[in-house]
This record gives C-alpha cells, structure tokens and sequence, in this order.
C-alpha cells in the first residue's frame, strides 16, 4: 500500500506543477492540446484510485501506465511546439518519469500478489 500512496502524492505534485503551466499555452493551445495533457493526467489518476481500492488492481494499472504514456507524448509535442522551455519540459518529464517507474513497480508487485 505504501507504493500507492507514493504514486497518488507524486501525481498529485505533478499535476499541481503542470495545470498552471498547461493555462501558460497559447489561446488555440488551451482547449486542444492543453486540455488533453491535463485530461489524462486526471485519468492516471482516477486508474491509480481505482486500482488503490479494486482487488484487480492490475487492469487499472496498465491502464494508467497506457495512459501516462500518452502524456508523455502530448507534452513532447508540446515542447517542440515551444509552448514548454526546455526547464519546464526536463521538469515535467522526469516528474512523469517518476510517476511511471511507480506504476510500474507497484503493477509489478500486484502481479506476484
């Protein structure tokens, strides 16, 4: 459990990092690109609260690790688009890094459990 309670706060300082950036984007950006990072971000999240009280944790959490890696394409593209500085980008990258290498370790553990 204590994994899941990482995960949950990592997400939480993630997304508490990158939603005031995300408002940064370009008016066209906002509703399009901006909203979408932010849209699955929000549904790591809810994967990962889902998987924190199911006992079949393991489909939630590949679900929430397909969907981290959707992110962490829409953000690469936000970045060469330049609505990210390559700070913010390193950032954002290895917070969701982060994020990832947890997911994966409790989806390992779920897996033995």
């Amino acid at each position: 459990m204590a994994n899941s309670d990482n995960v949950l706060t990592k997400l939480h300082d993630l997304l508490l990092y990158l939603i005031p950036q995300l408002g940064k984007f370009p008016r066209d950006q906002k509703f399009l690109l901006a909203d979408r990072i932010q849209t699955r971000l929000l549904d790591v999240q809810e994967r990962c609260i889902r998987a924190y009280y199911s006992r079949e944790k393991r489909e939630h959490l590949q679900e929430a690790n397909l969907l981290l890696e959707l992110t962490r394409h829409l953000v690469r593209l936000a970045h060469d688009m330049k609505f990210f500085s390559h700070k913010r980008y390193g950032v954002v990258s290895e917070k969701i890094d982060e994020v990832g290498r947890m997911i994966g370790g409790w989806l390992k553990n779920a897996a033995t459990a």
